[in-house]
């Protein structure tokens, strides 16, 4: 290459260069353009397809009249601003069941489930005669989601979920409820000032998400109306109807909490894994209480539940206790739902069971055993770090193929082994 070219190259980098010097810097993210960002959205994207999807334009006027973005929201991921953290924390110990069975507080939803049992006992009466749900359930749930209707519910839910659709982590799931939530403001159930949610868009005293509204709620005051936020009945009647069209089975227990023998592995846990009450029962499994099993139970399934392996309570659970998941999946939940519920309708305590010392393992330990069960063929129904049913069995499977006293639960001891 030439002299003269060379030097008209350098000219021109050194040109470019001193151009790039003196541009401006990329404006930093502020949530004044994010606003204007939404305003756009709501007008040029969400209008379109609400009005598509039969939403009133005074319906949508009313509903966004003096929305602005909720900052204060969780797993929000702004447009131009650093994506958010992963909040999985797979480092973190998971935690104990026992905390989540605070005695304190449940004596006391209890005590005041037990007031509204008779308060409300002709509504329940008609609700059970309808539904097939028993009140206690019904109640349980209900003191559970918001004390009662105590709890102060001051979202506006409209604004929770067009925030969430617009600049969450799970934008398509919020759009979809932000509809449903239109939906509902149009058809007169609720006015917007009234329409009143959770920091995650769960409305009124049973916390449906606005899909789930449409599907369940039931006007049983006769009003006319849907109404979730200050009727009871219609409360109470929508979270029957809830676990009705979830599959609840009328004149069935949700569970009983068991004492399972030595000889009897706590491997056979698990919804798949139904067996008759009256089988169980032959293996020598018995109510704690003493009691045997109810003569219309015997024949039906029953499944197996050890939530803490061999170091915790232990129950045989029917269908129900699945159906009750279904409002929230968690193991967990469903036991404090049926504990609850048990409670109110019998006057009963707490387990009998004590939960051990379990739940002191980091999530990564966990997760890192999960894999290796994977690789040897176990199905431990994912590698979350969390040890649900299926992690639960497999590690009993595993640790009785390895001539170990089966736990059905993680331990430390198991790190090394598992490779």
């Amino acid at each position: 290459m030439s002299e003269l070219k060379i030097l008209a190259r350098l000219s021109i980098l050194t040109a470019a260069l001193a151009v790039s010097f003196h541009l401006p810097a990329q404006a930093a993210p502020s949530k004044a353009a994010v606003e204007a960002q939404f305003e756009k959205w709501v007008q040029n994207d969400l209008r379109p397809e609400a009005e598509k999807n039969g939403i009133s334009a005074k319906t949508f006027q009313a509903a966004f009249s003096g929305i602005e973005l909720n900052w204060d929201l969780p797993d929000l991921a702004p447009p131009g601003f650093p994506p958010p953290k992963d909040r999985k924390q797979t480092q973190a110990e998971f935690s104990s069941p026992a905390p989540y069975f605070n005695e304190d507080r449940l004596k006391k939803l209890a005590m005041t489930g037990r007031g509204f049992a008779s308060q409300y006992a002709s509504t329940l009466k008609r609700i059970e005669k309808t539904y097939g749900v028993p009140g206690s359930i019904v109640l349980a749930i209900w003191g559970r989601e918001t004390g009662f209707g105590a709890a102060k519910i001051p979202n506006s839910a409209i604004q929770v979920l067009a925030t969430k659709a617009f600049m969450s982590t799970r934008k398509e799931m919020f759009r979809t409820e932000l509809i449903a939530a239109l939906h509902i403001i149009d058809g007169g159930d609720v006015t917007p000032a009234d329409f009143k949610g959770s920091w995650a868009g769960a409305l009124g005293q049973p916390q449906f998400m606005p899909t789930s509204y449409l599907k369940y709620a039931v006007d049983f005051d006769g009003d006319g109306h849907r109404n979730i936020w200050t009727s009871v009945p219609d409360t109470l009647a929508s979270i029957a109807n809830y676990l009705v069209k979830k599959g609840w089975q009328r004149d069935r227990d949700w569970g009983f909490e068991v004492t399972i023998p030595a000889s009897v592995s706590c491997a056979q846990e698990g919804p798949d894994l139904a067996k008759p009450l009256s089988q169980w029962a032959s293996l020598g499994i018995d109510r704690i209480t003493g009691k045997g099993f109810p003569s219309s139970e015997l024949k039906a399934d029953g499944m197996m539940l050890v939530p803490a392996g061999r170091d915790g309570p232990e129950f045989i659970v029917t269908p129900n206790f699945y159906v009750i998941k279904e409002y929230n999946n968690s193991d967990l939940y469903a036991l404090y739902i049926g504990n609850l519920a048990d409670r109110i309708a019998y006057g009963s305590g707490s387990f009998q069971g004590a939960w051990g010392d379990v739940g002191k393992m980091l999530r990564s330990d966990v997760a890192a055993m999960q894999k290796a069960l994977e690789r040897q063929g176990y199905d431990v129904g994912g590698s979350d770090g969390l040890p649900g049913y299926k992690t639960r069995r497999s590690i009993g499977q595993w640790q009785a193929k390895n001539g170990e006293k089966p736990t059905c639960y993680p331990e430390a001891s198991m790190i090394g082994k598992l490779k």
